[in-house]
């Protein structure tokens, strides 16, 4: 017996196509919100964790700051500061040990070696600075940023010293503290020692995109030169940065602390990198240490 064989018409086909085109469009409209929404939602929360980051960075640095050497540019696109790795006593006349080991001579610029008590926390490079009571910038003879000076309170560092060494005998290149006018040793014969400058900058890029970035390993300037030049380490912490305005406001009318206002506003993206959808503005305080 002959089988017989049936397909479907062409007009069949057509209604089928449109039914679940129908139902498609039906379903897409459902969808789409929730999918959007939840692209949205990773885009803001990858543009969060951005900012938090480079807060958070900024904030640890920034309490590592050489007390009284923040600076901010007059827009506030732009902070800098001297940065700390370690800090004590050095031993100063009045110390009973002062005929055994050198001590700090604010009267002998030939004298350039200095003990310095207790055990030290980092090691001291021969990059490194030695700065005693920091008054701030133009607080000469009290101003570590007045390296290029004759008069000033910070000098380098001659020879390195090891991590944990007790009671190590630090050498500087030269001793500036004997030639202050007038003398300025610090009344708990405290010393900072400091790696160098660091600046974050705000600032449009070739591309057009306003970016925050880390700069560091350059010279200490008196006044102070946004961006740095020479900087050794140039490191971006975003490329979503809103308005490089007013980033940085700085409140020293607090005696013994200063408080830094950072507020980061970042453009939270879509996930195929096109125009923002949103943005995030996260506001952080840091109290830093004024006292030298």
């Amino acid at each position: 017996m002959r089988s017989v064989q049936r397909g479907f018409t062409l007009v069949e086909a057509v209604i089928v196509i449109a039914i679940i085109g129908i139902i498609g469009a039906i379903v897409a409209v459902f969808i789409r919100l929730p999918v959007q929404n939840y692209a949205d939602s990773v885009a803001r929360a990858e543009v969060s964790d951005e900012a938090d980051l480079a807060l958070r960075r900024m904030a640890r640095e920034l309490r590592m700051a050489l007390p009284n050497s923040l600076r901010v540019t007059s827009d506030g696109s732009a902070i800098e500061f001297l940065l700390t790795k370690t800090g004590g006593r050095y031993l100063a006349l009045e110390d009973q040990l002062a005929s055994t080991f050198p001590i700090l001579d604010f009267g002998d610029s030939t004298r350039t070696n200095v003990t310095l008590l207790g055990t030290l926390s980092e090691p001291i490079a021969t990059t490194d600075f030695f700065v005693v009571n920091n008054l701030g910038e133009g607080m000469t003879p009290a101003d570590a940023w007045g390296l290029a000076t004759a008069d000033r309170n910070i000098a380098r560092v001659r020879t390195a010293l090891p991590r944990n060494a007790i009671r190590p005998v630090l050498e500087l290149v030269n001793n500036p503290f004997a030639a202050q006018s007038p003398s300025m040793p610090s009344p708990d014969h405290r010393y900072q020692i400091v790696s160098g400058p660091v600046t974050y900058a705000c600032a449009r890029a070739s591309d057009n995109a306003l970016v925050l970035t880390r700069y560091a390993g350059y010279g200490i300037n008196v006044g102070q030169v946004n961006p740095p030049v020479g900087a050794g380490s140039v490191a971006p912490l975003s490329r979503r940065v809103n308005n490089c305005a007013g980033i940085f406001t700085l409140d020293t009318a607090a005696q013994r602390s200063a408080l830094v206002n950072i507020t980061l506003a970042l453009a939270a993206r879509s996930v195929d990198g096109a125009a923002a959808v949103s943005s995030i503005r996260l506001v952080h305080q840091v109290h830093v240490d004024n006292t030298p």
